[in-house]
């Protein structure tokens, strides 16, 4: 099987796509400034992007082990294996190195926030009272923030928990339809053993009709025949005049 019709490199092909989207959008986000509404949505782009890759991968890296326990009916070897199975770690590693930045960057702008706040001198009480002003709507929009991400993060819950119950009633039409498909060989093959069966016996019956007709010689061949005619002639007149 060529590489253009090999699934594996199907579902490669499009999982590098996203792979090739997600570092796109990481780069943007490296060079957004902390906090702004452009960072913040170019984050939860990211999270949920990883996430969906991961999951891809995952299911990808379970097709290779299916394969690896029977290389010779998928039409591959162990090279080609080891070269899957490399490349999907590559691909695990990218998306874990990108969600570890993300991580990584929230913590420490935090951390350089904090830090700039400690070193500011003392202020005269009208500016504290204007820094206190400003930190109540900053802590307003930090919260408003905060429940936006949780709305977004239990929305992509919702989404996760529809698509594993889809998943679900695949398996289970997948399920079926094997079933299906089992009782139907095995009625296929029940009609087959009927039917050499049945063949046999015509065959045993031929030969006892060729045997008796050897036997009979022609008279009785003529007579045999004229019985069999009245008797088709009786069994019409049964069957559409009665």
């Amino acid at each position: 099987m060529s590489s253009a019709q090999d699934p594996f490199y199907i579902v490669k092909e499009e999982i590098q796509e996203s792979i090739d989207n997600l570092l796109s959008s990481f780069h943007q986000w490296e060079r957004a400034a902390y906090g702004t509404p452009e960072q913040l949505r170019l984050t939860d782009e990211l999270r949920a992007g990883c996430e969906s890759i991961e999951w891809q991968v995952d299911e990808l890296d379970r097709a290779v082990s299916v394969a690896a326990k029977d290389p010779a009916y998928y039409g591959i070897d162990e090279v080609e294996l080891e070269k899957r199975r490399r490349w999907t770690r590559t691909a695990r590693d990218q998306v874990g190195n990108v969600k570890k930045k993300i991580t990584m960057g929230k913590e420490l702008s935090y951390h350089d926030s904090h830090l700039e706040l400690m070193r500011l001198p003392m202020e005269h009480p009208h500016q504290t009272e204007r820094s206190n002003q400003y930190g109540h709507h900053n802590d307003d929009f930090v919260s408003s923030e905060s429940d936006r991400q949780q709305l977004l993060l239990k929305q992509q819950d919702e989404d996760l928990d529809e698509l594993s119950v889809s998943v679900k009633t695949i398996g289970s039409l997948g399920l079926s339809i094997h079933d299906e498909l089992l009782a139907q060989e095995k009625i296929i093959d029940d009609l087959g053993v009927e039917m050499d069966s049945t063949s046999n016996r015509l065959d045993f019956l031929q030969k006892k009709v060729g045997i008796v007709m050897k036997k009979a010689g022609a008279k009785g061949q003529l007579m045999m025949i004229l019985f069999l005619v009245v008797l088709f002639i009786v069994l019409f007149i049964l069957v559409f005049f009665t």
